[in-house]
């Protein structure tokens, strides 16, 4: 079959991909002049199993409460003229139970680990450089109560299979003697071996090549602006470079998927959630980081691609607003630079930000609805990168009429 994959971000390059090797023709339609140049750039490039705790939990109201007033919260509200926004906000506060957030927390860790097997054929199947780190992630905290209540948590997730190491302070510096400066500011950490890092959209441009290699299009500078629908079937997507037509379609479009959804008369629960990212130069820096690790007190993540770090922090209910000024980074900056105060050449910032596209469940949807050749595969939230792998495989067997390896509940499946 002929498949036409609208989004050129990880999911929808992951997606072409996986559809390619079932022996499909695919074309592939990204308005950027390159894939990879959203949310697939600028995100922490971690597959992190470990990090699949849901955003919608019982405490997330009080923290978005708290936002409206203070600075510096892992969650930020900004009041906005969208009535979306706040429709979607009583959609995540509707998920904020204790018991709809183990459910689908450990909905998203069955997915986030089925991809990451993925992940390891195609990078076996591959060979792609991507700043690949396997050591594991490093979740630390800053007192040993915070510890204690981490390792209690991370129990729920050790529960599903996800290997967990409790480390001392020592330990923690000895794997990663970059925070030697910081020890007494850290109290322990939770070790997830088997989470790793890698530059996403590095990756995502390698393989969009090896599709073109193998006769797959990439068509970049395509913004899709209508699907047209005749019955129960998508019959051409209309963009600015012309039309596109298919057997099939996979809808991979980011943020942007509910836009072009609604045009069909598809209702989708998805809305952009702003997040700022900061890539800086090694340089000279005499002791950067080695292993990534996320400062679960201030909630900054920092990984290590080959040369540059990428720290990340901070989830704006802000609406299609990607915008950005200095002070927006000056608290992810600082925590890091206190970190590892020698770690990276920190006058050379690059400041990024950029829109993740959330569900309220933080569960991508995944499945035929409901059209029956259009696949949606669109709202993965903060770890689309750890997911896009298995949702990919789950979007060519939907459309090759097989049965997933995991099942999808909580995905919208058909």
């Amino acid at each position: 079959m002929r498949i036409v994959v609208l989004g050129g971000g990880v999911v929808g390059v992951t997606t072409a991909y996986q559809l390619q090797r079932d022996g499909h023709e695919v074309v592939l339609l990204e308005r950027s002049p390159e894939v990879a140049s959203g949310a697939s750039w600028g995100n922490a490039g971690m597959i992190a199993p470990g990090h699949s705790f849901v955003w919608s939990s019982p405490r997330a109201p009080i923290i978005l409460a708290k936002s409206l007033m203070l600075k510096d919260q892992a969650l930020r509200f900004r009041l906005s003229a969208d009535p979306r926004l706040y429709a979607w906000t009583w959609g995540f506060l509707k998920e904020c139970t204790a018991a709809k957030a183990r459910r689908n927390t450990l909905l998203k860790h069955r997915l986030a680990a089925y991809s990451q097997k993925v992940l390891d054929e195609v990078v076996a199947d591959e060979a792609i450089d991507y700043d690949r780190n396997t050591r594991g992630i490093l979740y630390f905290y800053r007192d040993q109560k915070a510890l204690d209540s981490g390792v209690e948590h991370m129990k729920l997730l050790e529960s599903d299979g996800q290997a967990i190491k409790v480390l001392t302070r020592d330990q923690v510096i000895a794997l990663e003697p970059g925070l030697a400066h910081a020890g007494e500011k850290i109290a322990g950490a939770i070790l997830c071996p088997t989470d790793e890092t890698g530059d996403c959209a590095k990756f995502t441009r390698a393989l969009a090549a090896r599709i073109v290699e193998r006769g797959g299009a990439i068509v970049s500078g395509a913004t899709v602006e209508e699907l047209t629908s005749d019955g129960d079937k998508v019959t051409q997507a209309s963009t600015d470079r012309g039309p596109f037509s298919g057997d099939a379609y996979v809808l991979a479009l980011g943020a942007e998927s509910p836009i072009l959804a609604r045009k069909l008369g598809l209702r989708l629960p998805i809305y952009p959630i702003k997040g700022y990212s900061l890539t800086i130069p090694i340089g000279a820096a005499k002791s950067p980081p080695t292993i990534a690790c996320l400062d679960e007190h201030n909630l900054v993540a920092i990984s290590r691609f080959g040369d540059r770090l990428r720290i990340t922090a901070t989830a704006e209910f802000a609406g299609y607003d990607a915008s950005h000024k200095p002070s927006d980074f000056a608290f992810m900056k600082r925590v890091t630079q206190e970190l590892f105060p020698d770690g990276a050449e920190y006058d050379r910032a690059e400041m990024w930000a950029g829109l993740r596209p959330m569900t309220p469940t933080n569960l991508p949807l995944v499945g035929q609805r409901p059209f029956k050749n259009l696949v949606l595969n669109c709202g993965h939230g903060h770890i689309g990168w750890t997911m896009s792998h298995g949702s990919a495989r789950i979007a060519a067997d939907l459309i090759a009429g097989r049965a997933p390896a995991i099942p999808l509940d909580g995905l919208m499946a058909a």
